[in-house]
C-alpha cells in the first residue's frame, strides 16, 4: 500500500500564489511518476500536472502559471501555483504510478485525500 498526504491548500486572492505538497509513504516503486488532478464542484476530475524522473506534463490551462517538481529523496511532489484565477478553485488530488503516462491518464491505484484551493475574485 501507498499513502499520499497533500498539504498547502487554502484561500488566496486572484493573482496570488500557493504551493501544494504531496508526500508518499509505504510501498515504493523502483521508478515512478507523481501528479496532480483537480475537481471543481459539478465537474469531472481533470489532469493538472505530472512529473517523472525525466519529464513533466501540464494541462494547457495551467501552462506558464503552474510548475510541478519532485524530490525523490523525500518521495514528495510539489505544485507551485502562480497567477491563480477563480477558475482554479477546486479540490486538488495527487497520485502516483509507475509511469508518467499512467499518472497523466489517472489510471493508477493510489490517490491522496485532496486539499481545497479557493481563489477569490
Amino acid at each position: 500500500q501507498v499513502q499520499l498526504v497533500e498539504s498547502g491548500g487554502g484561500l488566496v486572492q486572484a493573482g496570488g500564489s500557493l504551493r501544494l505538497s504531496c508526500a508518499a509513504s509505504g510501498r515504493t516503486f523502483s521508478s515512478y511518476a507523481m501528479g496532480w488532478f483537480r475537481q471543481a464542484p459539478g465537474k469531472e476530475r481533470e489532469f493538472v500536472a505530472a512529473v517523472s524522473w525525466s519529464s513533466t506534463a501540464y494541462a494547457d490551462s495551467v501552462k506558464g502559471r503552474f510548475t510541478v517538481s519532485g524530490d525523490n529523496a523525500k518521495n514528495t511532489v510539489y505544485l507551485q501555483m502562480n497567477s491563480l484565477k477563480p477558475e482554479d478553485t477546486a479540490v486538488y488530488y495527487c497520485n502516483i504510478g509507475a509511469t508518467l503516462g499512467a499518472v497523466v491518464a489517472g489510471t493508477v491505484h493510489y490517490w491522496g485525500q485532496g486539499t481545497q484551493v479557493t481563489v477569490s475574485s
